[in-house]
């Protein structure tokens, strides 16, 4: 394959690329903006293993295809509520990607640059293996997470930002002396090591002390790390699509971060500094009386849904674990055809990743025209009959705005309290991921079905 192919094929799939992410920004096109990426990743593929002058085909398409089976087979297994988890694993397969092509690069002894073009090339290796490492730890950490392996609860050490600024102006350090070693390959291999190795521990502590109320924002802050080390690994092989594809990933997960920093009224620089999420701070309940419960059972729930004309639904990570959205649509469209107007409204950080509520509604065949964001339906509330909201609990806590020692005072929430009822569908009275206590849960106008949600949801449609 010529030269001039290759670059044709590149720009084909840069902006397959750019058409893919523009697909993806919304449900209705999220199809479609499947199938540009992959159209687009094929091209790349061809054009990057013909193009090449390759002599091992057999075993590259031996690793392909068992590549291709194993991701087959875990898209398939995987849930929908271990979809955060698959996303956290895979971005450190990217990062770990970085850091071997960073040593492979290195060690080349055909990769004969001089001058200026050396100094350049080295700093390339030196960058890609530092955001690989940090990439690969951080996401494993973050797998252990959400994958209950790890706590929640962030490791909060004595003078860690200290930790973290040594670090990096050791970091930084090291990278002087390995791009100013001249001829000398052992030392610079040693500080590459090194660096490596502090980057690896950087990684693992900054996650660790990441609070569990703040996994949203790590899963897109870690999407962002492996789309740069995506693309310094661009720059280290000279492949221009690597390099585009990696920006488009990296400033896009950034955008995403800051997106889900302002829905939880965050700044990056505390999610990163760690510490939400901690079960210390004072929460809704700090012993004093809440006031009482008031339980209520799914055909109560019923007649009350059936009574209404206005009805929002709120779903949470509850709603996913049991799988609950199927039985869900069959309630929303039974009601919709007895005339109720039936709307669902979805927080920015719903679940355990950003779109988590938004994938698993339109799993369940729900109308794309009755999802609304946050925003689009805070005011709406106080003319509402009924909310139901299921297993939601952090996204619907009044604490945020009537409680300035909360944890999560600040934090634009679904004002659920405002309807005339609301109907909380929840196992328990446990606290959610944040750790706080939701006082809504104690209000004279909410109603708690305890009790699984899909069980629950069936035992509502049964009585519908």
């Amino acid at each position: 394959m010529t030269e001039g192919i290759i670059t044709v094929a590149y720009i084909a799939a840069s902006i397959l690329f750019i058409l893919a992410l523009g697909g993806l920004s919304h449900p209705e096109s999220s199809r479609r903006g499947n199938l540009y990426g992959m159209t687009g990743m094929t091209i790349a593929i061809l054009a990057t293993v013909l193009g090449a002058q390759v002599t091992g085909y057999a075993t590259i398409l031996v690793c392909m295809g068992l590549g291709g089976a194993i991701g087959m087979v875990l898209a398939k297994r995987v849930e929908m509520t271990q979809m955060p988890e698959l996303v956290a694993i895979l971005h450190s397969f990217v990062g770990l990607a970085a850091v071997l092509v960073g040593y492979a690069s290195y060690l080349d002894p055909e990769a004969a640059f001089q001058g200026v073009e050396r100094t350049i090339h080295e700093i390339e290796i030196f960058v890609g293996v530092l955001i690989g490492a940090v990439t690969f730890t951080g996401s494993v950490v973050a797998f252990g997470k959400l994958r209950g392996i790890v706590t929640s609860k962030p490791l909060l050490l004595p003078g860690r930002h200290w930790l973290n600024l040594g670090l990096l102006l050791l970091s930084v350090w090291l990278g002087v002396e390995f791009v100013g070693e001249v001829g000398e390959h052992g030392l610079g291999m040693m500080a590459l090591v090194i660096m490596t190795i502090l980057a690896l521990a950087f990684g693992v502590h900054m996650v660790m002390a990441i609070g569990g109320a703040d996994m949203p924002v790590v899963v897109s802050m870690l999407n962002s790390y492996s789309g740069w080390a995506a693309a310094a690994t661009g720059f280290m092989l000279a492949n221009d699509l690597l390099i585009v594809t990696g920006a488009l990933v990296g400033s896009s997960g950034a955008i995403l971060s800051y997106i889900m920093c302002r829905a939880m009224n965050r700044r990056f620089l505390a999610v990163i500094a760690g510490g939400f999420g901690t079960s210390g701070g004072q929460g809704a309940a700090t012993g004093e009386e809440q006031g009482e419960v008031v339980a209520t059972s799914p055909e109560e729930t019923a007649e009350l849904l059936k009574a209404a004309r206005e009805v929002i639904i709120v779903p949470g990570y509850g709603m996913a674990v049991a799988q609950a959205q199927h039985i869900i649509n069959e309630i929303t469209r039974k009601l919709r055809q007895q005339g109720v107007n039936v709307r669902f409204g979805i927080h920015p950080v719903a679940g355990r990743m950003p779109g988590h509520m938004n994938v698993l509604l339109a799993e369940a065949k729900v109308p794309y025209d009755i999802v609304f964001e946050m925003d689009e339906l805070n005011e709406d509330f106080p003319s509402t009959d009924v909310v139901l909201v299921i297993g939601a609990n952090d996204i619907v806590n009044p604490a945020a705005q009537e409680n300035p020692d909360s944890p999560i005072a600040g934090m634009p929430v679904l004002e659920v309290w405002k309807a005339k009822t609301v109907i909380v569908m929840k196992r328990s009275m446990a606290t959610g991921y944040a750790g706080v206590e939701n006082p809504l849960f104690f209000k004279e106008n909410t109603r708690m079905l305890f009790g699984d949600a899909k069980k629950s949801a069936e035992a509502i449609l049964a009585s519908l």
